[in-house]
């Protein structure tokens, strides 16, 4: 038997030169499932990824799904893409070990947590204020420079990450500090910013928004002092006075500290993202 891909319909593309296509995954002619083939949002035409792979549930466990992702990455070869990303469901174990196996390796998470009715308290003595104007300036561009170099680390060329930063930006602050659903604190510490918390809200899969955190940062001379904690928490206190009662977040998996304090305060790994180099 024959595992293919058959394109549904044409090939969508942007303005901006995103590509996407969505195939039947299809056994000598007879579908048994569908994936989505797509050139990664912020990256550039040549980061792709594998979206909603699957596999009916009579067809499973025959190999399909594997040779059904083998000619998805085909497909963004032929595209040109160099390299492609894949976010998989933390509990989907087999679709996990099938990542494994062909090659993927782990670069982020996207946690969530389930926010109790009522909010946290601060730890005493932290004083925290909305960012000012002034500030918002100097820190974007760092911010921006910051999580630019952190995909560059793990194996993204530069001209992607850096793009991926701005289109970042781009999309989720639109308007800086007056961009709807936004909010940018800062926590102080003898009249200097000791850290800042960026959050709003996120699609972290379709249907489903979340509040989320996009930025967190402590200064180096301030780390250890409880701040990235109390900050964590405020992002609690935001996210509930906006009625909402889910938190998320991206981290990456070498951010070892920084998923320990998120484990500890009752976050659990949603997705897993993995990346491959197409050779």
């Amino acid at each position: 038997m024959t595992t293919t891909l058959r394109p549904v319909g044409p090939l969508q593309q942007t303005p901006d030169g995103d590509r996407s296509r969505t195939y039947d995954v299809c056994v000598n002619s007879r579908r048994v499932g569908s994936v989505r083939v797509a050139t990664a949002p912020g990256f550039g035409a040549a980061h792709g990824v594998i979206e909603a792979l699957g596999i009916d549930e009579k067809d499973r466990r025959r190999g399909r799904g594997t040779v059904a992702a083998l000619a998805a990455e085909e497909v963004l070869r032929g595209w040109g893409c160099g390299q492609v990303q894949i976010s998989v469901p933390a509990d989907a174990e087999a679709a996990l070990r099938m990542a494994a196996a062909l090659g993927y390796t782990e670069r982020s998470r996207n946690m969530v947590k389930q926010l109790p009715a009522e909010p946290p308290v601060l730890p005493p003595g932290v004083e925290i204020r909305p960012m000012t104007e002034a500030e918002f300036t100097v820190w974007e561009a760092k911010a921006k420079d910051a999580f630019a170099r952190s995909w560059v680390e793990r194996g993204v060329p530069e001209d992607q990450a850096r793009a991926k930063a701005e289109a970042s930006h781009r999309a989720q602050l639109p308007q800086g500090l007056a961009t709807p659903g936004t909010t940018i604190h800062v926590a102080v510490r003898d009249g200097e910013a000791a850290g800042f918390l960026w959050t709003g809200r996120f699609e972290l899969e379709p249907g489903a928004r979340v509040a989320y955190v996009y930025d967190i940062e402590v200064a180096e001379a301030q780390r250890g002092r409880g701040y990235g904690r109390a900050l964590m928490l405020l992002a609690e206190r935001v996210a509930l006075d906006a009625g909402e009662r889910r938190l998320g977040l991206h981290v990456f998996t070498g951010n070892t500290p920084a998923i320990r304090l998120y484990e500890s305060l009752g976050y659990r790994t949603a997705f897993v993202n993995s990346y491959k180099t197409l050779l």
